[in-house]
């Protein structure tokens, strides 16, 4: 098993090489789309586990938003504290311009909590899932994030990380190159 230091070095790299040469938002729903369909395939979602999916701008303009589960009906559904979690997560990513899951893993290789970093929960949330929008030519910080939270922060992290991978490869944008370390 990858130790947290491991995580956070891949999850950084992922940072580095998963950049859009453009995004708008037809893009952003056909990448929720994407996001929710592979979930709906996922063993996760045939044990009956809810997700949410949320793609906004840094400056909070919602590109897309999605339930897959019923709102509170039983085990392992989404629940509207669901949002709260999922804003959470965007907040870590617009104070910190880095994935979710690399805060989180981040922090646990060097032995910090959320409130040393000055990202206090529950208004910031450290948990995989939320992912940064970055352009190839804008590098100094990221235009949008991506995430989904249905309560597993890896999984979380791997669903959106493996489907922005596969959207850019299917449409042919993005570098795929590593970048320059911001």
């Amino acid at each position: 098993m990858p130790s947290d230091a491991e995580l956070a070095n891949q999850a950084l790299s992922e940072e580095n090489t998963l950049r859009f040469s453009s995004f708008s938002s037809s893009e952003a729903v056909t990448l929720g789309l994407s996001i929710r369909k592979r979930f709906r395939a996922s063993s996760r979602h045939g044990k009956g586990k809810g997700l949410v999916i949320c793609i906004e701008t840094v400056g909070g303009h919602t590109l897309f938003a999605c339930t897959v589960g019923d709102l509170g009906a039983g085990m392992g559904d989404v629940s509207l504290d669901s949002w709260c979690c999922i804003k959470g997560m965007v907040k870590v990513v617009n104070r910190t311009g880095h994935s979710s899951f690399y805060v989180e893993k981040g922090m646990a290789a060097i032995g910090k909590t959320p409130e040393t970093l000055g990202i206090p929960y529950p208004e910031f949330r450290c948990n995989g899932g939320a992912f940064p929008i970055w352009l190839e030519n804008a590098p100094c910080c990221p235009i949008g994030v991506v995430a989904a939270y249905g309560g597993s922060s890896q999984e979380d992290h791997h669903l959106v990380v493996t489907t922005i991978r596969d959207f850019l490869a299917k449409n042919g944008r993005g570098s795929g190159e590593a970048q320059s370390q911001r």
